[in-house]
């Protein structure tokens, strides 16, 4: 386990070496949920509520719902692409560690990096300026902390499936590209899955996606009942363990059936 604790340190002072571009990132995440909040404020109007959640908690979910997708977003599929595609993975797959462990690892250094010098110094500037309620309840955030937890596991484990498929599809850039959009769009990133039709919401329940967004913000916003959290969090309990039995099935496919293009 060493080993994998080590590489968890070499990325995050890797992603430390190039905090600049994070810091500005902020910035530009500042101006996303900005935009956001005047979009939906114009939606609001003189209402108090939209399908039972408030202004105040529509604001609070657009700030978090943003600044946990700094935590678990990472770019491991296109690293795995890349590994494939400049014949790196056939060094990778002799080496006396699990590739796909690594990976996973890699990503959590990055999403720490992120949560600790992006996500928290973001948050705090959001709360400055715009009427975002921070919870003060320690369970709820013992509970949101679980989420996103959960969050991370689920979007990682889309990432390796993504980046798997460069195996049989040698260029899988479009691939990649579509399942950020499906994500943004489909977790609840850019519209909160209760205000789907009832239809969209009910297939949404058999995809993983709303596990990635919009239950983290949801019981950051204090917009769950109890009974709504806690199949929430059993939801992507149960999704953190269905997505493994893709990803070792389609690993020992790929593995048979890699091609180096580069070394």
């Amino acid at each position: 386990m060493d080993k994998y604790l080590e590489i968890i340190r070499i990325r995050f002072l890797m992603m430390l070496a190039y905090r600049t571009n994070y810091y500005t990132g902020i910035i530009i995440y500042i101006i996303n949920i900005g935009a956001y909040y005047f979009l939906w404020k114009a939606i609001y109007g003189a209402r108090g509520e939209v399908e039972g959640v408030s202004m105040v908690q529509m604001t609070t979910y657009i700030a978090i719902a943003w600044m946990a997708r700094a935590f678990y977003f990472n770019n491991i599929d296109r690293e795995i692409a890349n590994d494939v595609r400049d014949g790196k993975v056939a060094t990778e797959l002799i080496r006396p560690y699990n590739y796909l462990l690594t990976k996973l690892m890699q990503a959590l250094g990055e999403g720490l990096f992120r949560i600790f010098l992006f996500s928290l110094p973001g948050m705090i500037i959001v709360a400055l300026i715009f009427p975002v309620n921070i919870p003060v309840e320690p369970e709820l955030w013992f509970y949101f902390l679980v989420s996103i937890t959960f969050s991370f596991i689920i979007n990682t484990q889309i990432n390796i499936l993504t980046g798997l498929s460069s195996f049989f599809l040698m260029n899988n850039g479009g691939l990649i590209r579509a399942k950020r959009v499906l994500i943004d769009v489909f977790s609840g990133l850019v519209i909160p899955i209760n205000l789907y039709p009832l239809w969209a919401q009910d297939i949404f329940k058999f995809l993983p996606f709303q596990s990635i967004s919009y239950t983290p913000s949801m019981i950051f916003s204090k917009a769950f009942s109890y009974g709504e959290l806690i199949n929430a969090l059993v939801m992507q309990g149960v999704w953190s363990l269905i997505l493994i039995l893709p990803i070792q099935i389609i690993w020992v496919y790929a593995k048979r059936k890699v091609i180096v293009q580069g070394g």
